[in-house]
């Protein structure tokens, strides 16, 4: 690898310290500001774009069904709903802001491209909205490979940190669009379209809807596989090899993403635990910290500016 994207390492090891804060420009969006050093995520998704900047150190994750590595002035896009983990590549650990974009966001931003009058709200700009192609509402994608372009890297910081101060408003947010509308414009590609839904897509499918119908039901691997009308053995084998996660582990997950917005309504953790299925609080903190990286408790704070 080209010198110039050697880890930037510090003089002393990475603390794990984490923190997870919210800004009023980005609703339903959340932002990190954090650095690891032995932490080990799990495998888990999320339901927003994931914009890690790599401040220092470097990072290590499967993603895709590959392992990638992250290294200092480098961005990792994690798309919506895939599964990844993450874990250091060197000793020392890694420090990294982090924006988990939520997906109209992203869209909206992709929309103002193509479309100077989307976002106003009189009736010229709602009859001119009409007329956007559909593909402006896909889904952009960004590829799977590590990004490397140091000018939307230090636009992104920029708008990471003038959020993070509470900064003016009119600052902020316009650093916030040009940085994503950089992204959007420099990295960013159609997505190819989905492939013929086979028997086993369908079979994975319904477990899915299986699993996700009654999150605080017991339910047994047997009682998932007669849903698919397969074994429990090769029921858990292409649930695991088609989603990357295990039936109970791919539950949980759902578990904690439907867990989100109510811990960011306020909600008491303990009250979000039993509502989703978890056994008890102790269950619920444990899961969200493999996933997180932080306490249900940590993650629940104000929003910010």
């Amino acid at each position: 690898m080209d010198a110039v994207f050697q880890p930037l390492l510090p003089f002393q090891p990475f603390r794990n310290a984490p923190l997870y804060w919210r800004s009023s420009l980005v609703p339903g969006g959340d932002m990190l500001t954090a650095e690891y050093n032995d932490h080990t995520f799990a495998p888990h998704w999320h339901d927003a774009y994931t914009f890690a900047c790599i401040v220092a150190g470097a990072e290590r994750y499967a993603y895709r069904g590959r392992e990638h590595v992250a290294y200092a002035g480098s961005i990792a896009i994690i798309h919506p709903g895939e599964v990844h983990t993450g874990a250091r590549e060197t000793d020392f650990g890694w420090r990294y802001r982090v924006f988990y974009l939520p997906v109209g966001f992203v869209q909206g931003v992709q929309r103002q491209l193509t479309n100077p009058l989307a976002g106003m709200s009189d009736a010229t700009a709602t009859t001119a909205a009409i007329d956007a192609t559909s593909a402006d509402d896909a889904m952009p994608w960004f590829g799977e490979d590590v990004i490397y372009d140091t000018q939307a890297m230090q636009c992104l910081l920029e708008a990471h940190r003038l959020l993070q101060i509470g900064a003016d408003p009119l600052l902020a947010e316009s650093v916030l669009i040009e940085a994503v509308s950089m992204m959007l414009v420099r990295h960013a590609q159609a997505r190819m379209p989905p492939a013929a839904i086979h028997r086993d897509a369908v079979r994975i499918e319904t477990m899915k809807a299986r699993l996700s119908a009654d999150l605080t039901e017991s339910m047994s691997l047997t009682t998932l596989a007669e849903a698919v009308d397969l074994s429990p053995f090769h029921a858990a084998r292409l649930f695991s090899r088609e989603t990357g996660m295990a039936p109970h582990a791919w539950r949980n997950q759902l578990r904690l993403s439907r867990a989100l917005p109510a811990l960011r309504a306020g909600m008491s953790a303990t009250d979000v635990a039993l509502a989703q299925g978890f056994n008890d609080l102790s269950h619920f903190t444990r899961h969200f910290r493999r996933a997180f990286g932080v306490s249900p408790g940590k993650w629940s704070v104000r929003p910010g500016a």
